[in-house]
């Protein structure tokens, strides 16, 4: 099976109100769905562009803007819902933080045209998250994503840079790994891109990075961002050589849009010049007195 998937390099974008903020994600979807995209995959922390409609008290208050986005949180699900709805395709939204059981998350939902599929937090935390910002590392829970064409599980930003989330999302059944991220220098956006390209090689899978781009000076949280979106395989039969299959410019806005064929994932999974993804499961890693639980859902 075959999909086309979108992947942003998306610009944190000051807002007057709500509604101008729904027109312009709206004008992003609708680009993406006007060339065939299936599934379109938004970075992390895209929502922080709703401060921009607070108050300047809360813009400069990295901690109160995350309950005040969390009073958000129904009405930006509710556009994503309807857009996904409207425009027929799967929307991995950007990632927003929530309160949640008294923890903070940064969480990533998943629309498909049925409505709301589930979402996944992220586990690792950098250290302005965990330092300044009191974002705190969530129940260690995996979703794996079932559309018509194919499996997919998502790793959010520095969670791709370790082997372990995707690992167990590969072996629950899927065959691409999306990596939502949010950064603000060459390193930073480097990391990221180095740790999607060692998913891929490790568990024989497509790997999609999206990067927030651009200065949003308003912003304390994520006022510098460096970034840029790029598509990921593993280097076997088939497939590119280097295992790089498209990227675009850095610091640009748009879409980075791309055809991939999950026939070919199955095929050097079966019978590869190695056999990293069957090998890879040998290796048992874990966190440290917890299990991780993995669940499946249909969109």
């Amino acid at each position: 099976m075959n999909a086309t998937i979108a992947a942003a390099q998306y610009p944190i974008t000051e807002h007057a109100t709500f509604e101008a903020w729904q027109l312009h994600v709206e004008r992003w979807v609708a680009e993406a769905a006007s060339e065939k995209a299936n599934l379109l995959l938004f970075p992390e922390y895209g929502s922080m562009e709703l401060v921009s409609i607070f108050n300047e008290s809360i813009r400069s208050d990295i901690r109160g803007q995350v309950l005040e986005l969390n009073v958000l949180k129904s009405e930006f699900c509710g556009t994503f819902e309807m857009l996904s709805r409207k425009y027929q395709v799967i929307i991995v939204a950007p990632s927003i933080p929530i309160v949640e059981n008294d923890l903070h998350l940064n969480r990533v939902y998943v629309f498909g045209p049925g409505g709301l599929a589930g979402y996944q937090d992220k586990f690792f935390m950098t250290r302005f998250e965990d330092e300044h910002w009191g974002i705190q590392s969530a129940p260690k829970k995996l979703t794996v994503f079932e559309a018509e064409w194919g499996r997919f599980g998502i790793q959010i930003c520095y969670d791709v840079e370790f082997s372990l989330g995707s690992q167990h999302l590969c072996a629950a059944g899927a065959s691409l790994i999306l990596a939502p991220s949010c950064t603000e220098t060459i390193r930073g956006a480097t990391r990221v891109h180095v740790g999607a390209r060692a998913r891929a090689l490790e568990n024989q899978a497509y790997t999609a990075v999206s990067q927030t781009v651009g200065d949003a000076h308003w912003s304390p949280a994520v006022d510098i961002n460096y970034g840029y979106a790029a598509f990921y395989s593993t280097p076997d039969k088939d497939l590119p050589e280097e295992g790089i299959m498209a990227v675009m410019p850095a610091q640009q806005e748009g879409w980075l849009i791309h055809d991939l064929d999950f026939s070919k994932i199955e095929a050097v999974r079966r019978d590869g010049q190695v056999l990293n993804f069957k090998d890879h499961l040998n290796v048992a890693s874990g966190f440290r007195a917890m299990d991780i639980q993995v669940q499946t859902v249909r969109i």
